[in-house]
């Protein structure tokens, strides 16, 4: 595609959900605009988890940066990760602008991570990968500090 680009140009991380010692409930990332890039990339991580702990993940979206109209975008969930086999991994959920409701005005995306029974550590990213109008770099949160 674009062998000379770096990879801080095509990928940017815009919304996380640091790694937490998240206790029984729902966490979730701030909003992210659909409209700069082409897809996006969840990306949900165990810890260690808590006896018996649970974690769902899933994608979801608003008509503004605010929540408005919240709802879980179709079909953009993981399957269930559980303590047994669920220590220290990772899940991806890829996402496109298309696979929001652009239709009803739906055109902000989030991550959202609960987490059940008991405390987990846990943590989450979205990252936008192949920018419509600028380098990835320019959309990165503010909590990216260096690119190297």
């Amino acid at each position: 595609m674009f062998p000379n680009a770096k990879g801080s140009e095509l990928l940017s991380i815009l919304a996380t959900i640091d790694p937490v010692s998240q206790g029984a409930g729902s966490v979730t990332s701030g909003w992210v605009n659909v409209a700069n890039f082409h897809s996006f990339l969840a990306v949900v991580q165990t810890g260690v988890m808590g006896a018996s702990a649970t974690l769902d993940a899933k994608i979801q979206q608003a008509q503004d940066n605010s929540g408005t109209g919240v709802k879980d975008v179709t079909g953009k969930a993981i399957t269930q990760i559980v303590k047994a086999t669920g220590d220290n991994k990772q899940a991806f959920i890829n996402l496109r602008p298309e696979d929001v409701d652009n239709i009803n005005g739906f055109g902000f995306v989030r991550v959202s991570l609960t987490v059940g029974v008991a405390a987990s550590i846990v943590s989450g990213q979205l990252l936008g990968m192949n920018p419509r109008y600028a380098t990835a770099d320019a959309y990165n949160q503010a909590a990216v500090i260096q690119i190297v």
